[in-house]
């Protein structure tokens, strides 16, 4: 019996994708093309939501380089926090997008072999990586350059050194700062968006997701040793965190899903390139003729709308 064809999968993920880049999308239908998908490719009975875990930290997995080098030739990359030092694991720089506007870039940056791995410290920042970063968006601020931020990481590092240097106030001057920045933001979670070491990069107007993206407050494997005192049940806890591309836009968190070709972004590096390049231009437009002031009201009022999940009655 043959499988099915490229074209249906194709078809199906088109339809999928026009579906997930609008908030307001019809989700019953949403889900019923999500089914039948899962159908085709036989992932009945599998935890979609560990397998998207999975996906989104694929050793193959594009990291925040290649996708500088396919959107942006003429990328500059920008070093150290004018305090400390310089770190690898946050690349920062300037240049203009394929087709779009000059910007401003800040990626997390995770290693491919082991000697890239220790380099980039495994992709967890340091304080002096969150103060280049800010240092950068600063600078985009004052010349009017929008700010695109790729987070993909399992979390801050949480080491002595960090500490010492004051990871938290580092995170915590992030959050605030990013809040009144003056110039458009967009944020894209590549790959793992985690905890407040993802979120330090993540005041976004726009935020954004590819399609096998994870974002949560809490890797399933620390969530799973709290709740279920059993770091082997990551698979249980990821199911219950809620931290796919498809949950996250329901619950209102992001604004739209970057699709990813094939079975993921790792098959081919360049169309899932473009379609991130169409999603960032597509928003930068957006964003492109508001004021300081305005893009600030935009940012402030997206993230106080978070959590609200209760109203008062009307009388």
């Amino acid at each position: 019996m043959s499988g099915p064809s490229p074209d249906q999968i194709a078809e199906l993920e088109r339809q999928i994708a026009q579906l997930q880049m609008k908030s307001t999308g019809d989700q019953a239908r949403l889900e019923e093309l999500q089914a039948q998908m899962r159908q085709l490719r036989g992932e009945q009975g599998i935890n979609l939501a560990w397998q998207r875990v999975k996906l989104a930290r694929h050793p193959k997995r594009p990291h925040s380089l290649d996708y500088i080098q396919r959107i942006m030739p003429d990328f500059t990359e920008i070093h150290g926090d004018r305090c400390f030092g310089d770190d690898p694991a946050i690349v920062t720089g300037f240049g203009t997008l394929l087709g779009g506007e000059p910007a401003m870039i800040v990626g997390q940056q995770k290693g491919r072999d082991t000697k890239q791995k220790l380099y980039r410290n495994f992709g967890m920042p340091k304080p002096e990586g969150y103060r280049k970063a800010m240092r950068v968006m600063e600078l985009a601020a004052k010349f009017r350059r929008p700010v695109v931020t790729f987070l993909d990481t399992p979390g801050a590092y949480p080491g002595i050194d960090a500490e010492e240097r004051g990871q938290a106030e580092a995170i915590a001057w992030n959050l605030r700062e990013m809040s009144r920045l003056g110039a458009p933001v967009i944020v894209v979670v590549i790959g793992e968006g985690g905890s407040g070491g993802a979120l330090a990069l993540g005041i976004g107007n726009k935020v954004l997701m590819l399609e096998n993206a994870i974002y949560s407050v809490i890797s399933p494997e620390s969530c799973a040793a709290i709740i279920y005192r059993d770091a082997s049940k990551g698979e249980r806890a990821a199911a219950a965190l809620r931290l796919t591309a498809p949950d996250l836009l329901r619950l209102e968190l992001i604004d739209g899903i970057i699709p990813e070709p094939g079975e993921g972004a790792h098959e081919d590096y360049d169309r899932a390139a473009e379609l991130l390049l169409q999603s960032l231009n597509a928003s930068i437009a957006e964003f492109k003729g508001m004021t300081p002031e305005q893009l600030i009201a935009h940012r402030v009022e997206k993230f106080r709308r978070m959590g609200n999940f209760f109203s008062e009655a009307t009388v």
